[in-house]
């Protein structure tokens, strides 16, 4: 559906993408990763037709439609959510329009026998034709239904665009582009800002209403969920693997340690072969020989492995400054908006030391506690910072906040003082701004780098309670770990806001649990957390039946539980299949499991090491026995449900 031909992008002396070249086919589900800076926002740009490359093509046929959702969004304040997404169907509203023109044009023209009249009608059927299937006349019943399915209420509707929260204003983006049904989805970044259940939703929705997609995500577990193919950008190049994000980084470790060995086994042979020419050289009886090594190196295929981009986040936090024992001691802690009670009666201590998650759904009070917290506005009960507690705190909109004409260097050297102006460079540096980098305008910088600007000013000054809201939305996977590692090895005290379920896990040693205007506590890291609420992840936190829901299923007539003739036939059907989809899989996986240990065999022996067509075929029956695996295991896990 898109082909990318030979693409380079270029800004001053510097290669961003280095003539590469792909194809986004017809119901693909792609995954594009990288460093942040590598320019993946970049591509999806220039397939929006939003940015031009330096040279190369990008093609499509004319028919297909693009849907391009921004990393950052810049919504008009004048418009409520209804307008807004009804712009959705801004060009159908402009070919309605016309139509009437056309009509009016038809009724008063007489030169019928004209070839200029019958140019009238034939665009006046099109756009007839056009408008029915498009169903223009019920598009703001399709508006209010797809903005209420994604959360909004009735009331909200008529409400202006600039009242809502980011993760709110995400939505409306994402239902214009529902309403829009694209060929080609073009998402950056589309989880940054979503709560829990929004992003489960967008799973439904890229499951079954998406045709083709390609999408920048740092969530591991929506990526999974979501993608079949993974395209990396490293270092101006790509390499693009046919299979899911967890299977990707499999397979990128597993080629390049075959790449190492193949690699080694040649640079060894490449040296006895000069080695016998070097002691050969000159004996007139070895010179056929030698001439005949001379042209083996020559006509020599030379393995070439894999370039790595081995710059790394350094993060550290300053020693802690000692606070009191006790940084947060709260008691009947409530907050209100006019009617609206946000949370009430929050009694709770964070302890010296402690690393804690606020977990819950956009809008029930997480971001609003911590401003509680950070006296930013005004609330009910007692809440009291302990002795000497001294704040660092990341907001969820920090990296939109920067100055976008001043330089990296210009913005952090704006707010540090004292000795600390002596050590820009070096904390700029360890965040991978160093050299030249420390020059570019915030304008220019990604997402990621964005946000890794904005955490700098944290180290700017030693605190004690870090306060983070949401801080791992636009870093990138390396970056998240170097984080979690850093939060980790922090002597102070931590809250941390996130519904990122891997960045938590390992990290926070207790999690307050946010809904229904209450704040619960609960003992243990996130998975004990997850154990106790029976949940395996944190969108079902958002999906769980209310206990009236359970009592309602209770008192269902078990009469209503009894299938019909034609239903228990169906059901039986619908077992043949999926028992001869079992049986199909099992034989498959057999036999490329057989494939696969012959390869092994030959890919063990040093002919076998340096041929790179073999290991290329070798990766392909991995990667098609991997399917055959979850093809099974779905078919399996379907099949378990008419067991029980």
């Amino acid at each position: 559906m898109v082909s990318i031909d030979n693409l380079t992008v270029a800004f001053g002396g510097f290669t961003l993408l280095d003539n590469i070249s792909f194809v986004l086919n017809r119901n693909e589900r792609v995954a594009l990763t990288g460093k942040n800076g590598a320019g993946k926002s970049t591509l999806l740009k220039i397939m929006a037709g939003l940015q031009q490359p330096t040279s190369g093509n990008i093609s499509f046929p004319k028919e297909v439609s693009i849907g391009y959702l921004p990393q950052q969004m810049k919504l008009s304040d004048g418009r409520t959510v209804r307008e807004e997404a009804s712009l959705a169907f801004e060009h159908l509203q402009r070919m309605e329009k016309e139509l009437e023109r056309l009509h009016r044009e038809m009724a008063e023209r007489t030169d019928y026998e004209s070839d200029a009249y019958r140019q009238v009608i034939e665009r006046a059927t099109d756009l007839q034709e056009l408008l029915q299937m498009s169903g223009i006349h019920n598009f703001e019943a399709e508006v209010e239904k797809t903005l209420m399915g994604l959360g909004f209420a009735r009331a909200d509707l008529e409400r202006p665009t600039r009242e809502f929260s980011g993760g709110w204003r995400m939505r409306i983006e994402l239902a214009k582009i529902l309403l829009q049904a694209p060929d080609v989805l073009l998402l950056d970044e589309p989880t940054n800002h979503l709560d829990i259940e929004s992003i489960q939703w967008l799973e439904n929705f890229l499951a079954t209403h998406a045709n083709a997609v390609m999408l920048v995500s740092h969530d591991r577990a929506f990526l999974d969920a979501v993608t079949t193919r993974t395209v990396e950008i490293m270092l101006g190049d790509i390499h693009d693997y046919r299979v899911s994000y967890s299977k990707y980084v499999e397979l990128r470790k597993e080629r390049r340690e075959q790449q190492l060995r193949a690699y080694e086994n040649q640079q060894k042979q490449i040296k006895d072969t000069e080695d016998f020419i070097e002691r050969f050289r000159y004996k007139a009886t070895k010179s056929n020989q030698v001439q005949s090594r001379i042209k083996q190196l020559e006509k020599l295929d030379r393995i070439e492995v894999d370039e790595v981009d081995n710059s790394r986040l350094n993060l550290r936090f300053p020693p802690a400054p000692r606070s009191g024992s006790y940084p947060v001691i709260m008691e009947e802690v409530e907050k209100r908006y006019g009617n609206h009670l946000v949370f009430s009666n929050v009694t709770l201590t964070i302890e010296r030391g402690e690393k804690i998650a606020f977990v819950g759904k956009n809008g029930e009070g997480k971001s609003t506690l911590v401003k509680c917290i950070m006296q930013e506005i005004v609330h009910g009960g007692r809440l009291e910072l302990g002795h000497n507690v001294k704040i660092g705190y990341f907001a969820q909109n920090q990296a939109q906040l920067l100055e976008e004409e001043m330089t990296v260097f210009e913005t952090i050297d704006y707010v540090a003082v004292g000795d600390i102006r002596t050590k820009i460079r070096d904390i700029l540096g360890a965040f991978m701004f160093g050299g030249e980098a420390s020059e570019k305008k915030v304008k220019v910088l990604s997402g990621g780098e964005r946000s890794r600007l904005a955490m700098i000013r944290l180290l700017l000054e030693p605190v004690n309670l870090l306060i983070l809201d949401e801080p791992t939305n636009h870093l990138d996977l390396a970056s998240k770990d170097v984080l979690k590692k850093a939060i980790r090895e922090f002597d102070g005290t931590a809250i941390i806001v996130s519904h990122d379920r891997d960045f938590l896990d390992g990290l926070v040693d207790k999690v307050y649990e946010f809904g229904g205007g209450k704040v619960r506590e609960h003992i243990g890291g996130i998975y004990d957390f997850l154990s106790k609420k029976k949940m395996e992840t944190l969108q079902q936190l958002e999906l769980s039946v209310s206990p009236t829901a359970r009592r309602e299923e209770k008192r269902e007539d078990p009469s209503e539980n009894k299938l019909s003739y034609q239903e228990q036939k169906e059901q039986n059907r619908q077992q043949r299949r999926l028992e001869k989809q079992v049986e199909e899989a099992e034989k498959k996986v057999a036999s490329l499991e057989e494939k696969l240990k012959a390869m092994e065999v030959q890919l063990s022996t040093p002919e076998g090491a340096s041929d790179m067509d073999l290991l290329q075929k070798y990766l392909e029956v991995k990667a098609r026995l991997d399917q055959a695996m979850n093809n099974w295991e779905r078919a399996t896990t379907e099949l378990e449900t008419f067991y029980k």
